[in-house]
């Protein structure tokens, strides 16, 4: 039974890196922009897809898809955000909020339309998928891989959003823009670079997620909304909340589903959701917010 336990422990351990990883080009923006972008499942989705179609249409190799596909998700944020965002800036943040919903939806009908509703799959694995065994439990080297990943993109974008001139200006943005603007700051540029990561880390994770469990116009972003209780749990301005956030989302998803039943699994992080919504709204890393009337 402790076998048992730790096997699902570990793969949950596994499983919830790739989680952090998408929570974390939530909070990335919404620290920079105080803007929840809802359509982030379906950003996760539209690189991965990009990503299979130069795999399978083009025959290209695996790292120049892989290099194309970061490109193109990396545009599509500047292009988000030039075209839908930037327009938006100093309107409400409901306003900016819905248009995420919008896009969201816009999205997910280019890509139907595109790549239809059927589910595909990689032609090969992205990365080595071998077995490996420790005592009595067996570890995927294909997600030790995709936990490598997302730790290195975790490192080198704290290091960014923490030090320098650009993380400086973004965490002025986030604060007040009209400020921001005036003590000199380009707010439009921050905006510009702020969407485009994002696009670039939600492709770094699609593709992680997708060369596990398909690529699905109808699955995968329901797949990908798992990272909004992970979000919410850490706090949404929190980058170490987004990491503890999406491991425990996916530890207590493996536990539910290996110990109890498998159905349990795919409710157990809007259980989660729930409960930090009724116990502490702001999230376990987030700061209450006190305003003066």
């Amino acid at each position: 039974m402790l076998n048992l336990f730790l096997q699902f422990l570990i793969n949950g351990l596994l499983v919830g890196g790739v989680y952090a990883l998408l929570a974390l080009g939530v909070v990335f923006i919404y620290r920079a922009t105080q803007v929840f972008n809802f359509a982030v499942g379906d950003m996760v989705l539209f690189g991965a897809f990009v990503c299979w179609s130069f795999l399978v249409w083009a025959q290209w190799p695996v790292w120049a898809a892989l290099l194309l596909a970061l490109l193109v998700s990396f545009g599509l944020g500047l292009l988000i955000e030039r075209l839908l965002m930037r327009p938006m800036i100093g309107q409400p943040l409901l306003s900016m909020i819905m248009a995420t919903l919008g896009l969201s939806l816009f999205l997910r009908g280019v890509m139907s339309f595109i790549w239809s509703t059927s589910t595909v799959s990689y032609p090969h694995k992205l990365l080595p998928g071998q077995t490996l065994k420790f005592g009595g439990l067996f570890v995927s080297d294909e997600l030790l891989w995709a936990f490598g990943v997302a730790i290195l993109v975790f490192v080198v974008l704290s290091l960014f959003f923490q030090r320098g001139r650009i993380g400086y200006g973004m965490r002025a943005t986030a604060e007040d823009h009209q400020v921001a603007q005036a003590t000199g700051i380009n707010v439009k540029n921050i905006f510009a670079l702020t969407w485009s990561i994002a696009g670039l880390v939600a492709a770094i994770g699609g593709v992680l997620l997708a060369s596990r469990v398909g690529l699905s116009v109808v699955s995968t972003p329901l797949v990908a909304l798992k990272i909004f209780p992970a979000v919410l749990f850490g706090g949404l301005e929190s980058i170490l909340g987004a990491i503890v956030g999406g491991l425990l989302v996916g530890v207590l998803e493996n536990l539910a589903g290996g110990l109890i039943d498998p159905k349990i699994a795919e409710i157990t992080p809007y259980l989660i959701l729930l409960l930090v919504l009724l116990i502490r709204p702001e999230g376990a890393f987030g700061l209450k917010r006190i305003e003066r009337i």
